[in-house]
């Protein structure tokens, strides 16, 4: 079995877009996202959490990051074609704005 990292990208303000929703529309959200893990089964090995407060560091400089990554999950499939399945109807993708997800395949590291 194959893991990939799934990322979720949304426009700047979007999680405080989401902060300002009533505890009915959170709770829907979550729900939505509940069945989506349900929907993924053993797929889903991680649901991962929200992101902020990004943070872009090199050998010489560090500072904010522009990145527009809110968050992540983790799953474990055959192929990129089963994943893309698993992420069809993705709630992320219902929100307002331009959202969309990301997947990276994490590849094994040699002699390890």
């Amino acid at each position: 079995m194959k893991k990939f990292i799934v990322l979720y990208h949304a426009q700047k303000g979007a999680m405080e877009e989401m902060g300002k929703m009533s505890i009915e529309q959170q709770k829907a959200g979550m729900d939505m996202w509940m069945e989506w893990g349900k929907k993924c089964g053993s797929g889903l090995i991680d649901m991962g959490t929200p992101l902020g407060n990004a943070h872009s560091m090199s050998k010489d400089n560090h500072g904010p990051s522009g990145s527009d990554v809110v968050g992540y999950s983790m799953l474990q499939a055959e192929s990129m074609g089963e994943v893309r399945k698993m992420i069809e109807g993705h709630p992320h993708l219902m929100m307002p704005g331009s959202c969309s997800i990301e997947v990276h395949e994490s590849l094994p590291i040699p002699g390890m």
